[in-house]
């Protein structure tokens, strides 16, 4: 295991040096939509407005095709969770751009299971090469995975 995560260390760090990044921050709203059928998150809400802020590195490979790889805080009335996506980003046009990827979530608040994969889908419109608007849809797969959209900006700097 300590092999692969070396090994995995070293390509990564070969494609941020021979590719162009951009680092950025980013925060806005999520609205959570829960699917609960056995289990109590307090008084067992369908749906709850949060927010979120983080990090986020745009490194291009080619001309419309990115990794982006984000570190968000995620913050749901009582629930706090960190989210790391890593989405292949494809530019339709020099402003529209669509975001997929797998989406790892480590709960602070959950009983057990705390680790969770989520599927990310997303677009993002750029205002200016520096800012731009992003609305993102996460799916959870468990039963107690909510189910969220992100409406935010994001800033490169």
């Amino acid at each position: 295991m300590r092999r692969i995560t070396l090994v995995l260390a070293f390509l990564l760090s070969g494609i941020f040096v021979s590719a162009q990044t951009d680092f950025g921050i980013k925060g806005g709203l999520n609205f959570t939509f829960f699917r609960v059928t056995e289990g109590s998150f307090g008084t067992n809400p369908s749906e709850e407005v949060g927010f979120y802020g983080g990090v986020f590195f745009d490194v291009e490979f080619e001309d419309k095709l990115h990794l982006q790889p984000e570190l968000l805080y995620i913050h749901i009335r009582d629930f706090q969770f960190l989210n790391a996506p890593i989405y292949l980003e494809y530019d339709i046009d020099k402003n529209f751009h669509i975001l997929v990827g797998p989406s790892l979530n480590y709960f602070f608040d959950f009983f057990s299971n705390k680790f969770k994969v989520r599927a990310d889908l997303g677009l993002a419109y750029s205002f200016t090469e520096n800012l731009d608007m992003h609305m993102k849809y996460t799916l959870g797969f468990e039963e107690l995975a909510p189910n969220m959209v992100f409406l935010g900006l994001g800033y490169k700097l």
